[in-house]
């Protein structure tokens, strides 16, 4: 049984950072991508960031509205990605979920077959 665990999230005030993580069990790790979207109130889930399955490879997309303030990471050998999310503001507010698929990252959700529970970040201005 596959499953994605998040940690991290929480309140934190425009400029600030948070850390979101995303243990994975279940399946082969490393042959997987990995994919962080978000889904804020009355919005349709949308993509943030992913990673490919190889480290060493370790090919990043971003959206724009994020790229430059968050970092997609991944440790192998904990079977964990991560999301680091600098310079906050107000419209990152969103419930964030992390996402497996097989093979190469994308950043169309409906490609991706599981999917973690949510966490919520709240961003105060």
């Amino acid at each position: 049984q596959v499953q994605l665990v998040q940690s991290g999230g929480g309140l934190v005030q425009a400029g600030g950072s948070l850390k979101l993580s995303c243990a994975v069990s279940g399946h082969s790790f490393s042959n997987h991508a990995m994919g962080w979207f978000r889904q804020a109130p009355g919005k349709e889930r949308e993509f943030v960031a992913s990673i490919s399955f190889s480290v060493g490879d370790g090919s990043t997309y971003y959206a724009h509205s994020v790229k430059g303030r968050f970092t997609i990471s991944r440790d192998n050998a904990k079977d964990t990605v991560y999301l680091q999310m600098n310079s906050l503001k107000p419209e990152d507010t969103a419930v964030y979920y992390c996402a497996t698929v097989r093979g190469d990252s994308t950043s169309e959700p409906g490609f991706y077959d599981y999917w973690g529970q949510g966490t919520q970040v709240t961003v105060s201005s």
